[in-house]
């Protein structure tokens, strides 16, 4: 029997409930049976954009799985240096993955890059993004404001902490 997989390729700075929602969305309504995270961008990190490791990120999304009951038999993690856009980079980026039957994406350009290399691209539904966004979430970091705690899982939060951080995006930000 053959394994159902879709891809989402995002940098997850940090991950967050938005992220989630669109797994937990997946997994509902698109009949599969696991799902590709492919943590982009992974040679930046200590960056205001970028402030988290490609390793930090890994370990926030299988916790964000665990909170949430989400087996992790279910999950396949992959990281993707820094690249260029183009329809080039599909087969590349690709080949980094296990097969997958097709692409969540909302960013039209990616979208099209992969429609054009003949892969299924799917539309995720938004969920709440004027709360749940990296640029918004690591704003609030940045001003050591608590609610970003309400944007990840509990795990995901402690971990944040435990590797400061906080800390770190306020630094980054206030170099910037």
């Amino acid at each position: 029997m053959a394994v159902r997989r879709a891809l989402i390729f995002g940098r997850f700075q940090p991950f967050h409930k938005g992220h989630l929602s669109i797994v937990k969305w997946a997994f509902e309504n698109l009949g599969i049976d696991e799902i590709v995270l492919l943590v982009g961008m992974a040679s930046e990190n200590y960056t205001p954009r970028n402030p988290f490791t490609a390793g930090e990120r890994i370990e926030m999304i299988r916790l964000s799985f665990m909170d949430e009951g989400i087996p992790l038999s279910k999950l396949v993690t992959a990281t993707i240096e820094t690249l260029e856009t183009n329809i080039g980079c599909v087969t590349y980026v690709l080949s980094y993955v296990p097969k997958v039957d097709f692409i969540l994406a909302r960013n039209p350009i990616i979208a099209r890059i992969f429609r054009d290399a003949g892969l299924e691209v799917v539309k995720p539904p938004l969920f709440n993004r004027d709360e749940w966004r990296g640029d918004r979430i690591r704003a609030l970091m940045a001003r050591h404001d608590p609610r970003w705690r309400d944007t990840v899982t509990r795990s995901t939060g402690e971990f944040i902490e435990s590797i400061r951080g906080v800390e770190r995006v306020a630094e980054l930000y206030s170099m910037d």
